[in-house]
């Protein structure tokens, strides 16, 4: 009896643990700095706030293209950082990943896919796109979602070296994000989630947090521009509107908070549309 009792718990142990990983969310990133911006400070604390276990990876090259992104995976080239920040909220980094070996980290649930930012609002260098998609297709689990980070225009008077590209003109850039990726993410199937994180950061800055959510004229601020980010995530890809979540990163006061949040609600809603966040 004694013996059966043990193996009974032995079991019930083994059964609960296994709900747990059923339980846990797993988000993984194809990016950049952007990614890096957007998921890695502030979606595991908002996804917790809403009783959500996530894992979070990020197979990140700073500044890299899709263009890029494909001819590592054509030559299987070990280019990659590998960011993980685990269930418990723990981050860590490991070097000379190949995205293959990424890939194979985790039975992914969604997995997003981005373009530089310089490249951001140029349809023609999308032209790689599908076959980056296929390529993961191949390597992660059938019921995975595939996601389209849309990323944000730089500052008005960011220093950014491509920022001519777009005539220095912020407005120009966002309007160009917009347009390419509605242009060019619809034709891709597999892809099933516009992340809108653009819009909403054109939406914060129209609100008390101000116009700048930038750190250096590109990337995000911090906790300010990087937590729109996350907010837009958590309302894209998890389901959960952020307005009203209780994680508030230090730094930032509630009434703060509360127009990030407003500012990536709006987003997902109009995600091609500036909203005037009050």
């Amino acid at each position: 009896m004694k013996k059966f009792l043990l193996l009974l718990a032995a079991l019930l142990i083994s059964s609960i643990f296994c709900l747990a990983q059923n339980d846990t969310i797993k988000i993984l990133a194809i990016g950049n700095s952007f990614s890096d911006d957007a998921i890695e400070d502030h979606l595991h604390g908002l996804a917790k706030a809403e009783g959500l276990t996530i894992v979070i990876g990020n197979i990140y090259k700073a500044g890299c293209s899709i263009e890029r992104h494909v001819r590592n995976l054509r030559g299987n080239i070990a280019d990659y950082e590998y960011r993980k920040i685990d269930a418990e909220g723990i981050r860590t980094i490991d070097y000379g990943y190949t995205m293959e070996r990424g890939l194979a980290d985790e039975d992914w649930d969604y997995v997003s896919f981005q373009q530089s930012s310089p490249n951001s609002g140029q349809p023609e260098t999308y032209a790689q796109l599908p076959e980056l998609v296929e390529y993961v297709k191949a390597r992660v689990p059938e019921d995975v979602v595939f996601m389209f980070h849309q990323t944000w225009a730089y500052s008005k008077d960011s220093n950014h070296k491509e920022y001519h590209r777009y005539d220095n003109d912020q407005m120009k850039m966002y309007n160009a994000i917009i347009a390419t990726v509605n242009e060019v993410v619809p034709q891709i199937q597999d892809i099933k989630i516009i992340i809108p994180s653009g819009t909403a950061i054109q939406n914060a800055r129209t609100s008390i947090l101000g116009d700048d959510l930038t750190r250096d004229g590109y990337h995000l601020s911090r906790p300010f521009g990087r937590y729109v980010a996350s907010c837009t995530w958590l309302q894209a890809v998890l389901g959960k509107n952020p307005i009203g979540n209780t994680y508030c990163p230090e730094g930032m006061t509630p009434e703060q908070c509360k127009a990030a949040q407003k500012a990536a609600r709006k987003a997902v809603k109009k995600p091609s549309k500036i909203t005037k966040i009050k």
